[in-house]
């Protein structure tokens, strides 16, 4: 991946922080445009285009969470970040419930955001190395992985990419067991019982996805992790 195509909305209202986010990702090749308050970084995200987007949840004026809102009604697919503070948890699941691919608590290392920023983008960008098939047949439904769309017949739905991760591994392992540590590791980095929330969250987005065709069913295996059920 060359990094030097890559673009960063980073918005951060804590100045110190944001200088020193900034200054460390463009010094490792990101190009990152800092923004300190929501209404500022929506302005900033309708003028520029941008890879991944980094936000904190309690901004000025306009919050992370509204923001993120309105990023995904420009684009859908947008990779988001949610920076929060360790003693907001309940933030961390209502990020997911947004479809964010990630978050980190306050304070964090910030070699760690790196990787995070890195496992996305690997992950938007299809890196083709971590995948083989990109068109999956589920009953009715078509999972398009390159595109993050699931089909049934005139109807397309858009996927955030943590989503079409978890339905491609599911896919992958169809009508058999995807272990839940395995996903929680491979998509969501590490096993923590928040990501492990975050992932039942998406695990229901994706029932709800599925629900038009009654052949198609995604369990749960008691202990083990999931398994998406279907006869093609």
């Amino acid at each position: 991946m060359e990094k030097a195509k890559v673009r960063i909305l980073l918005a951060e209202d804590d100045e110190n922080l944001g200088l020193l986010l900034k200054e460390y990702l463009q010094a490792k090749g990101y190009e990152t445009d800092l923004y300190k308050d929501g209404e500022r970084a929506y302005k900033g995200f309708n003028n520029n285009h941008y890879d991944i987007c980094i936000l904190d949840v309690m901004m000025p004026i306009k919050d992370g969470f509204t923001l993120a809102k309105e990023i995904r009604t420009i684009n859908s697919s947008m990779p988001i970040l949610f920076l929060t503070a360790k003693s907001m948890k309940e933030d961390v699941l209502e990020g997911f419930t947004l479809g964010a691919d990630d978050y980190m608590t306050k304070p964090f290392s910030i070699e760690e955001l790196l990787l995070r920023i890195e496992a996305i983008l690997r992950r938007t960008r299809n890196d083709p190395s971590s995948s083989e098939q990109e068109v999956f047949q589920i009953g009715n439904y078509e999972f398009d992985v390159t595109k993050q769309t699931l089909t049934l017949g005139d109807e397309s739905k858009r996927l955030t990419t943590k989503e079409s991760e978890l339905l491609r591994y599911l896919c992958l392992n169809k009508n058999s067991v995807l272990d839940r540590n395995f996903a929680l590791k491979t998509i969501w980095i590490d096993d923590s019982y928040f990501n492990a929330r975050s992932m039942d969250v998406y695990i229901t987005k994706l029932r709800k996805y599925l629900s038009m065709d009654p052949t198609v069913e995604i369990i749960n295996v008691r202990g083990k992790g999931f398994k998406l059920i279907s006869n093609s």
